[in-house]
């Protein structure tokens, strides 16, 4: 199987089987009015063989005249049949002509612009984000990203399922089908180029060995994994993993907490459902709230990211935020003007202190 079958760019345009059988539909539409023509004025023409046109030979004249193949049997002979042949029947073999071929045109020359589409994206994917997984896990990653900013051209999802792959074109993401731990499979998806790649399969030895393949790709990339057993984190994080995310004990740690207290449950689970009501974002700190203490933000800051480390808000340690710092907090699920969301414009002008003073 060679690269062209292995990854999948999401469609532009209309599906080539289904542009083929609308264009045949047209053919035939163009045959059947040419046809009701020559039967409505069959009289004006004559058939060598038995010298009067049936509907057969109404058919039979339509399809040898639209292919311009014209034997020259059946003819019209009355002056109107053959200003109808002239100003109508003409065009028509003309459209029908354009039809045919325009469908020809597309069947030969639908995968060479796919291997151009493909090669272009090689030379222009850098600093993107892979996926490897596309189930529930992988599917609420992308979506998050997504929400967050994050283009879909710049999210590469890695499945061995072809159905999970042709999802991800659905959503206007690159595909890749094949095995993660294979280092040619990420290569392929553009690992070694990538800036983030999360790893979430169903198995957690996949999600190792997958980890320690794209760490060997790309040295740099910041790896996010996850796993389903805890016992199982160390491994994932000798693997390479730079972040390690245990989904059992998440999700056991969540049903507990909803069962100690409902309220609590409800507020959680709604900071990690994505697009509604709260969320926990992490962003920069915007130029007119540099000298502020965190607590007077306009957003809830929860965390201060301060030269990689992070610092709990009540931390003392933090003091003032200075130029730099990054936030993370619990805010409203769509923009702020007080909080641009990444991808967006952080700051206005009227923003940026003036020169002079």
């Amino acid at each position: 199987m060679n690269a062209a079958g292995l990854v999948r760019l999401p469609a532009t345009g209309l599906d080539p089987v289904r542009s083929i059988v609308r264009r045949v539909l047209a053919a035939l539409g163009v045959l059947a009015v040419v046809v009701f023509v020559v039967w409505i004025d069959r009289d004006g023409y004559r058939d060598t063989s038995d010298g009067s046109v049936d509907l057969l030979d109404a058919i039979y004249y339509s399809t040898v005249s639209l292919s311009t193949t014209g034997y020259g049997d059946i003819t019209p002979v009355s002056d109107p049949a053959r200003l109808v042949n002239i100003v109508f029947i003409t065009p028509l073999r003309v459209l029908f002509l354009i039809v045919l071929v325009g469908t020809t045109l597309e069947a030969l020359t639908s995968r060479g612009r796919q291997q151009l589409r493909l090669n272009r994206w090689r030379r222009t994917v850098r600093d993107h984000t892979v996926i490897v997984g596309y189930g529930v896990k992988g599917r609420s990653a992308a979506a998050t990203l997504l929400s967050n900013g994050y283009p879909a051209e710049k999210i590469v999802v890695v499945d061995p399922n072809a159905q999970s792959v042709e999802d991800a074109n659905e959503a206007g993401l690159v595909g890749v089908l094949g095995d993660a731990t294979r280092s040619d499979t990420l290569r392929r998806a553009g690992v070694p180029a990538a800036a983030e790649v999360i790893i979430t399969t169903a198995r957690d030895d996949t999600n190792v060995l997958a980890t320690l393949t794209a760490r060997q790709l790309n040295p740099s990339a910041e790896i996010v994994a996850s796993v389903r057993e805890a016992e199982n984190q160390g491994l994932v994080r000798q693997s390479g993993a730079d972040t390690v995310v245990i989904s059992s004990d998440a999700v056991g740690r969540l049903l507990g907490l909803a069962t100690v207290s409902p309220a609590l449950g409800t507020v959680l689970e709604d900071l990690i459902t994505t697009g509604e009501g709260l969320e926990v974002a992490e962003r920069d700190v915007q130029p007119r709230e540099v000298g502020q203490v965190p607590r007077k933000l306009d957003d809830l800051v929860i965390a201060v990211v301060r030269d990689g480390q992070v610092l709990a808000y009540h931390s003392p340690g933090v003091g003032h935020l200075v130029r730099g710092d990054r936030v993370v907090v619990v805010r409203p699920a769509e923009e702020q003007p007080w909080a641009p969301r990444p991808g967006t414009s952080e700051a206005t002008s009227a923003d940026e202190p003036e020169d002079g003073g």
